[in-house]
Formats: C-alpha cells, structure tokens, sequence
C-alpha cells in the first residue's frame, strides 16, 4: 500500500512538474514563474469534552490565468476522542481550481492520506460486536466541490465522491471548507 501511494504522489508531482515546466517555457520573458505561485491552505482546531482534533494543510498552486489553477498540498492531523480512539493521519493532494465566473470557484482535489486508528482498550472491551479495532490503512478521497470567490478567500462545499463510513476519516460525504491562497 505504501508504493501505491508513493506511486500516486511520485505521478502528481511529475504531472505537476511538467504542467508548470509548459507554463514557464511558453511564458512571456517580463512574466516571473513565481508571481503567479499562490500559497495557502488551511488549519483546523477544534476541543471539547474529552475531544481533540487539530490539523494543518499547507499548500500552493499555480495560477495559469483568471481560469484556472493547479497545486499540490499535504496534510496533518490529529483525533483523539478520550476512551474511544486516538487517530493519526497524514498524507498529500493535488487540486484543479476553475473559476468560470470571478465569484465563482468549481474544484476537484485528489487526496491521498495514511491513517493510523489506535483504539482503547476499554471501549473494544465493552463493545466487541462493533468490530472497531486498531488499523493501519491508506484512504483515497475524491472531491468535487463549489464555492463563493471573494479575492484570496473561497467558501463552499465539497462532495467525497469515495466516501466511505466504514473507514470513519470523514464524519460524512458532504463538508463544507474555507480555501485562502495568497
């Protein structure tokens, strides 16, 4: 499983590569490849009673007109909810941004993230029929989403086209996301 994502990320960066490699080529000389390089991302906390989740997601794309951009990111987080499980996840993306109208943001981002579930003792104690164990797998998502463009700033919803409840990383197919690029 690792090679297949090493696999995956190793052709995302070489089609990355090429993509930008195209771009800067046929540019004009008075046009910097690295002014039309935008970083972002995003990061996420949240806490309650017993919970904690905390993730950060860097990122950068390259904007190829008014239109359209392309980019590469990863991710971390972490989830612990006391008494049940403490997960790590980490892994990268690569994301197509289109703007067909200046508000408007379409996009589509493969993810790739490798999750390790590690469940307490106790709660596999008092419900083994849920079969809930430690794992360590790989999880692929898929997402298409839109959003409302306001400069550096997209707010929308995204839709995981390979979402899975059983594997328990996304609570839900459906999520709505805050995207900042500057």
């Amino acid at each position: 499983m690792q090679l297949r994502f090493f696999n995956l990320l190793t052709r995302m960066s070489l089609l990355f590569a090429i993509c930008l490699q195209f771009v800067n080529a046929n540019a004009q000389d008075s046009v910097n490849f690295w002014d039309k390089v935008r970083f972002g991302g995003g990061i996420g906390a949240a806490f309650g009673s017993g919970y904690t989740d905390v993730a950060i997601a860097p990122g950068a794309i390259y904007q190829f007109n008014n239109y359209v951009a392309l980019g590469l990111g990863v991710q971390g987080s972490y989830v612990r909810q006391r008494d049940y499980y403490e997960s790590f996840m980490y892994g990268g993306s690569a994301i197509v941004l289109l703007n067909p109208i200046p508000q408007v943001q379409l996009s589509a981002e493969l993810e790739q993230l490798r999750v390790n579930l590690n469940v307490d003792e106790r709660f596999e104690d008092r419900y083994p029929y849920l079969n809930f164990r430690d794992r360590d797998f790989w999880n692929t998502a898929l997402f298409v989403g839109a959003g409302y463009q306001m400069q550096n700033v997209t707010i929308g919803l995204r839709y995981n086209v390979l979402y899975n409840k059983k594997d328990m990383v996304y609570s839900d197919a459906l999520m709505p996301f805050i995207r900042v690029y500057f």
